[in-house]
């Protein structure tokens, strides 16, 4: 039995390993996981409190267009709530409009390196995949824009990047949606939307309306509930109509939804998991330039690191101390790991075991 031939040119996805298989594997008992970009200090204690009250409801099915979770987004956002389009994290968003927009050949950009999903589900869907190498870990907006023709679909956008950290500027962004093709889909995904500090970092849903555009966002970085997975995508009436078309019912479960409803009134958990991130990477970034380590600044809750040709080994060593960073290999980046901001408990172990590797 042979699968379709798109099938077999797509590269899976490999998540990092979760805390119980390392513990499990090595028979470690104390882990520490700063691999996934997740919020160190846990879920919403007011999602995880609506998520009690509602439990005894789960012999239920969901409420399938997520009236409620909806309606409290739009009503945050000012936006029109048949705007709005909602999935099992943000990611199920990237296959939605691939199913719904792109056909078996027509072309599909991405930049490299960068989320890895883009490329995989494109690959998938059959998409031609043109693919524009980075500058100094930025996007290239301009070469990303020279690569469209008139027969691309989607150009996808990680605005901040993930795995760089790095972000596009208000002009780059403005620059790049002038003149595209009418047909030509832009998805400016900001998972990382919230950790973002900068004066010149645009919120892409002030664009809406001003190209075929769909800006997605998810709960599971700085709310904390990537275990729920949920996310939103915010577009056009139109092109989420055709998008509604091809989602499958019931996508998001009945405890994500309650429980995004319950973080969204959590504003001191926001305030507080931006003020750990930010904190965190102050100190690691000191301790990064007194070991002579090289890093790309980051407006993300993770840091991308310099290791050398040593890398994998180094992801190896810190694993069996208990500390789970991400190897880049995968992206392209083999002299490189990325760590995730954790609690200040968690910063400081990771620093003394990386010291004890490679000093």
């Amino acid at each position: 039995m042979l699968p379709r031939k798109a099938v077999l040119n797509v590269k899976p996805y490999q998540p990092g390993k979760p805390i119980e298989e390392v513990k499990r594997e090595l028979g470690l008992q104390d882990v520490i996981k700063m691999a996934s970009n997740e919020n160190p200090l846990g879920p919403s204690p007011k999602a995880v409190e609506a998520i009690r009250k509602y439990a005894g409801n789960i012999n239920r099915y969901p409420e399938g267009g997520c009236f409620y979770l909806r309606q409290a987004i739009a009503k945050k956002l000012k936006i029109k709530p048949e705007q709005f389009i909602f999935g099992n994290g943000s990611d199920e968003i990237i296959g939605l409009i691939l199913r719904a927009f792109v056909n078996e050949g027509d072309e599909v950009v991405v930049a490299s390196p960068t989320f890895l999903m883009y490329e995989a589900a494109s690959s998938a869907h059959g998409a031609k995949i043109k693919v524009v190498p980075m500058r100094y870990f930025k996007y290239d907006l301009k070469a990303m824009k020279d690569a469209v023709t008139k027969n691309t679909k989607v150009v996808f956008i990680a605005n901040p990047d993930n795995p760089n950290g790095t972000y596009v500027t208000r002009y780059e962004l403005e620059d790049f949606l002038k003149g595209l093709p009418g047909e030509t889909i832009v998805f400016l995904d900001e998972a990382y939307f919230d950790f973002v500090e900068e004066q010149d970092y645009p919120n892409g849903l002030d664009y809406l309306g001003k190209n075929n555009l769909i800006v997605t966002r998810t709960f599971s970085k700085a709310y904390g509930l990537a275990g729920l997975r949920v996310g939103y995508g915010v577009s056009s009436p139109e092109i989420i109509k055709y998008m509604e078309a091809v989602r499958e019912p019931f996508n998001v479960n009945s405890l994500a939804q309650i429980g995004a409803i319950g973080a969204l009134k959590d504003k001191d958990f926001l305030v507080r998991s931006k003020k750990a991130v930010r904190e965190g990477k102050k100190f690691l970034y000191s301790e990064f330039k007194a070991m002579g380590i090289r890093y790309v600044p980051s407006v993300t809750n993770f840091i991308l690191i310099e290791i050398g040709s040593k890398s994998g080994e180094v992801t190896e060593r810190l694993l069996k101390k208990g500390v789970i960073v991400r190897n880049m290999k995968a992206w392209g980046l083999e002299n490189f790991i990325r760590v995730t901001v954790g609690k200040e408990s968690e910063n400081k172990r990771f620093i003394k075991e990386l010291k004890k590797i490679i000093l």
